[in-house]
């Protein structure tokens, strides 16, 4: 899993970038676009490092060890593991965008240029996430042509995609999700060291321990009921049920449980934005 943050992308914004004069939503969509001129500009570590990924963990669990795995369900290893490495792929990415173009803002000055652009807080929040969510969606779909391929090549068959519209939706809500804990935590970050702090040992433990790579019914009943408070975990089954229509929860409650805890970030992203550091420390 990639960690890095990107320190050589390009500022966060500027105000040649963004002219006072311009309408709000045209300076929503320029800031936008601003998000994704970040992240192409580093495009060898932002999609080709994660693909790269993906194909060692699906050569080494998928194929290697998943012929020793058994599941108590209608499909093998491999095809479990593919849901749960793109929405792993979803989370850390969109989560590493929107937080380290925050932070690579303060140390090159360009930050404090939020205060005076006609935008909102919330805009700015929506444009930043929305901006995370591109490249967090992005790596998924790598990573699912990458496991359609592993898919074709090790069982002659194609994945599929069983409920698209759930698939959309967790995809959707979970990038958002976490790009808006990026923003939330970058505000208050005062270096980089800090941000892959919080990304080393919050954001990969909740990846992990979500189910990505086993499944919830295979748990002790008392590490099952403690794992209901990851929110990863319903993200990750939601995503799970869209692509091959097993699940271990509710789908329905994932669905509300995914929505309650995007508005806790939402809200705290927004209190980060209002009251956390623009300038470097």
């Amino acid at each position: 899993m990639n960690n890095s943050v990107n320190t050589g992308a390009a500022p966060l914004v500027h105000s040649n970038d963004i002219d006072l004069k311009l309408h709000p939503w045209e300076s929503f969509l320029t800031l936008y676009q601003r998000e994704m001129a970040r992240f192409m500009k580093v495009i060898f570590q932002t999609v080709f490092t994660p693909m790269i990924n993906s194909v060692l963990y699906l050569l080494i669990f998928g194929v290697s060890l998943g012929k020793a795995i058994t599941l108590d369900r209608p499909v093998s290893y491999l095809a479990f593991l593919i849901p749960g490495l793109v929405m792993m792929g979803v989370l850390n990415n969109a989560f590493q965008n929107s937080s380290s173009s925050i932070v690579s803002g303060k140390f090159s000055g360009d930050l404090e240029d939020l205060k005076v652009v006609p935008l909102t807080p919330q805009m700015i929040i929506w444009a930043m996430s929305i901006g995370g969510l591109t490249r967090g969606v992005l790596v998924g779909l790598i990573t699912f042509a990458v496991g359609e391929g592993f898919s074709y090549i090790v069982e002659h068959s194609w994945l599929g995609i069983a409920n698209p519209f759930w698939l959309l939706f967790f995809l959707v809500v979970g990038g958002l999700t976490f790009a808006k804990l990026g923003i939330a935590i970058a505000f208050y970050a005062k270096n980089f060291d800090q941000l892959s702090a919080v990304s080393s040992f919050v954001l990969v433990p909740l990846i992990y321990l979500g189910g990505v790579f086993f499944s919830l019914h295979g748990l002790h009943p008392f590490w099952q009921g403690l794992s209901r408070f990851n929110p990863v975990l319903y993200l990750i089954n939601g995503v799970r049920y869209g692509l091959l229509d097993i699940t271990d929860v509710d789908i329905s409650s994932a669905a509300i449980i995914s929505l309650i805890f995007l508005v806790i970030f939402h809200i705290l992203g927004y209190q980060s934005l209002k009251k956390g550091d623009y300038q470097r420390w």
